[in-house]
């Protein structure tokens, strides 16, 4: 309850009009002040009039007045500097801070609208709360917070991205390499690719980039594929054999197969073919991140992603038994899913840490210029009208549900803030 007072407090949704403190004094709220999200004062630098006198300083919101003393704010002198405790319940209850001071104190008024329209957002137990909703909120304020949306989901992975720069010297090439792995894990073995990345460095792959056969068993061998002793295969003997070879030549420890899950995905979706795709793609690059830069059209970067694996993926998905022939290239489909995962958070991370703006517009030029993803998520928000138009508008919607639905945080979000507003 305590979120929702700070949330009409903030917002200014009570009416104020006649206010009286608890003690009788006239009170005109004339600034709420800047939210304070870390230790201290809930509210910095408000101002209020008292009987007509200008005050300026800090203020404190609790649900009940005694969670003052609960909270030991009298014994704190951070809290010397509070002119005002607002309060839901004021229990005749007087505070004062660490000087003695008697604090002036307000039980704010919460419109009936306002908590009705918070308990209707926050305590349906549906994934989605505000959805059927969704009619009441004119499109342009949907779009422009999809727009913000995009770029705070750019932002959070831009995070990720410097913490591997500052574990990798700040080689590009191998953060690309680190990050392009995870996103090959396509969401149920992400973690699974990335750990296989950080433990098979890319100068080892690069001195192999000219033997198709030696790259796949580096990326096989190392997610402990070809640890198996009862496979007669000849190719499976043959990446076998260079396995042993180039881990004991390069110190190699291989990873425990059983991280990486084949169970309920696509055949064309198994380990096997991933980590294939991605050799075949590490093993023709030999300056990565380099070529990203240098290339600009949605096409142009489509095109880096095309590659072959080796003719005997195209009769297996692993190596117990052959299947009908298929082609095991990555789909464009794909492509676009690395693009969008991968691609346009490095370039938009690259803007950033290098301070060059055409880099983030590039970024987002991307994902506007790439179709929208499909997937549950945005299934849900289109059944009620909420499209997404492109990748970019997915990224958003994306975001939105795992930052905001998902955690209940619906004071936070745009559309929760005007539904909570609504008569």
């Amino acid at each position: 309850m305590e979120t929702l007072l700070h949330y009409v407090w903030k917002y200014r949704l009570f009416d104020s009009e006649q206010a009286l403190t608890t003690d009788g004094t006239s009170l005109e709220i004339i600034d709420p002040g800047t939210s304070n999200t870390d230790a201290g004062p809930d509210f910095f630098n408000a101002k209020i009039k008292l009987n007509g006198k200008l005050w300026a300083g800090n203020v404190e919101i609790h649900t009940a007045a005694n969670d003052w003393y609960r909270h030991r704010h009298d014994r704190n002198k951070a809290y010397n500097s509070v002119i005002l405790h607002v309060v839901e319940q004021a229990e005749e209850t007087a505070v004062a801070d660490e000087s003695g001071r008697v604090i002036p104190q307000w039980q704010m008024p919460v419109p009936q609208h306002v908590r009705d329209n918070y308990a209707y957002l926050l305590q349906r137990d549906q994934p989605i709360s505000c959805l059927p909703r969704a009619h009441e909120i004119s499109a342009i304020y949907w779009n422009d917070w999809k727009n913000a949306l995009t770029v705070e989901r750019l932002e959070r992975k831009t995070q990720t991205i410097v913490q591997l720069l500052q574990e990798h010297q700040n080689d590009w090439n191998e953060v690309f390499y680190i990050t392009l792995a995870r996103n090959f894990g396509f969401g149920i073995n992400n973690d699974a690719f990335e750990r296989l990345a950080k433990s098979l460095p890319l100068k080892y792959i690069r001195k192999h980039a000219n033997n198709q056969a030696q790259v796949e068993a580096l990326f096989l061998g190392q997610a402990g594929l070809l640890d198996e002793t009862d496979i007669e295969d000849e190719y499976y003997l043959i990446l076998q054999r260079e396995y042993q070879f180039l881990s004991q030549k390069y110190g190699l420890q291989p990873l425990d197969a059983s991280i990486f899950r084949s169970l309920r995905i696509r055949p064309g979706n198994f380990p096997h073919i991933k980590l294939v795709q991605l050799a075949g793609f590490i093993g023709n690059q030999q300056s990565i991140f380099s070529k990203i830069l240098k290339v600009s059209g949605v096409h142009d970067l489509q095109q880096l992603f095309f590659s072959n694996v080796s003719a005997y993926w195209e009769t297996h998905y692993h190596f117990h038994k052959s299947s009908v022939a298929r082609k095991k290239g990555l789909s464009m489909s794909a492509i676009n899913i690395i693009l969008i995962n991968t691609v346009a958070p490095i370039l938009f991370a690259y803007g950033k840490c290098k301070e060059q703006e055409s880099r983030l517009q590039q970024a987002l030029s991307l994902l506007e210029n790439l179709p929208a993803e499909q997937n549950h998520i945005i299934t849900s928000f289109s059944k009620y009208g909420v499209k997404a138009e492109n990748a970019a508008d997915s990224q958003a919607l994306i975001q939105l549900k795992t930052k905001y639905c998902d955690l209940k945080k619906c004071i936070y979000c745009r559309i929760g803030h005007r539904l909570l507003k609504m008569a």
